[in-house]
């Protein structure tokens, strides 16, 4: 599979070259292939696809498994041929040539820095007995409030310390959906949940991490039963599975970083959920214990759109 694309002269690899903010705001699709390693062209195409509801996970600015299903997965609502390659009849939907502004300012908060966990242990029975499992670092937050890579984030801004009052570049994602879920699928095959209203119509789309043959995901339709936000997560060793060769059960605090991320969608099938993930550039390298795996701002954003009986199908 590939997607193709053209960069003007700015869009060039981070082999040789730091990305900036005008590599990004300057590129243009004009035919060709997509470049190699980091490109502005690949930010923008990122970002549009996140404001048209079609997530690309992690926006980081390399090409990539998750970008690559996302434009599929546009493509397939838009109803044009679903090929996974870019042309100027995708770029013109997208809104590619009249996009508003790709990155903004924002300045940094108290709020921002605040609340923050010094470091998040790896041993399970470490974690649990912790008060929160919260982000590290001003970075991480502000990363993830903007569906950016956190690397990404500091490559942009190169010189700031990152401190309360300072002004960075971040990239808009536009506003998060509104309209209510009827009914979601879990395309196992894409590795995708696909997000439907009552007639029918795609809403959102976004990348996920599924279960492995050890370890697989449901068959078949399930509801949602019960939504919870800054969930705390039960690690039931007898249930589930075993880590760190701890095997009493324990109840881990809630937090982005925790197993189960920022938010829990609880299904009628015991012990398995929609939730999010503390490693969110993992998804398309990463499998699951068997629940679905989102990035934390996607969950959230679909916890917003959905209500308990909304039916959940795992296919192929």
């Amino acid at each position: 599979m590939r997607i193709l694309f053209a960069a003007v002269a700015t869009c060039l690899s981070t082999s040789a070259f730091a990305l900036t903010p005008t590599d990004v705001e300057d590129a243009q699709y004009a035919g060709g292939e997509l470049p190699s390693g980091q490109s502005g062209i690949v930010v923008k195409l990122q970002v549009l696809l996140d404001r048209s509801g079609i997530s690309p996970g992690v926006i980081d600015g390399y090409k990539g498994g998750m970008s690559e299903s996302a434009l599929r997965g546009f493509e397939a609502r838009e109803g044009l041929k679903v090929d996974g390659i870019l042309d100027s009849e995708v770029w013109s939907i997208l809104g590619g040539q009249a996009a508003a502004p790709i990155l903004m300012k924002y300045t940094i908060t108290p709020e921002d820095a605040a609340d923050l966990t010094d470091k998040i242990p790896d041993n399970v029975a470490e974690k649990a007995a912790m008060d929160k499992l919260g982000y590290t670092s001003v970075t991480e937050s502000l990363a993830e409030r903007f569906h950016m890579d956190e690397d990404f984030l500091k490559q942009l801004n190169p010189e700031s310390d990152f401190a309360e009052g300072a002004t960075i570049t971040v990239v808009d994602a536009g506003e998060k959906m509104s309209q209510e879920v009827a009914r979601i699928e879990i395309r196992k095959s894409d590795r995708r949940a696909v997000a439907f209203d009552q007639d029918g119509n795609m809403i959102v789309n976004y990348p996920v991490a599924i279960g492995s043959d050890q370890t697989p995901s449901p068959d078949g339709s399930v509801e949602i039963t019960a939504i919870a936000m800054d969930p705390t997560y039960s690690y039931r060793p007898d249930v589930n599975f075993t880590a760190d060769g701890v095997k009493e059960d324990l109840t881990l605090p809630p937090g982005p970083n925790g197993p189960v991320g920022s938010v829990w969608l609880d299904l009628s099938k015991p012990t398995y959920g929609l939730h999010g993930t503390d490693t969110p550039s993992e998804l398309f390298s990463a499998a699951s214990h068997g629940c679905v795996r989102f990035t934390n701002w996607d969950i959230e954003e679909l916890a917003y759109l959905v209500s308990p009986g909304v039916t959940v199908e795992f296919v192929e």
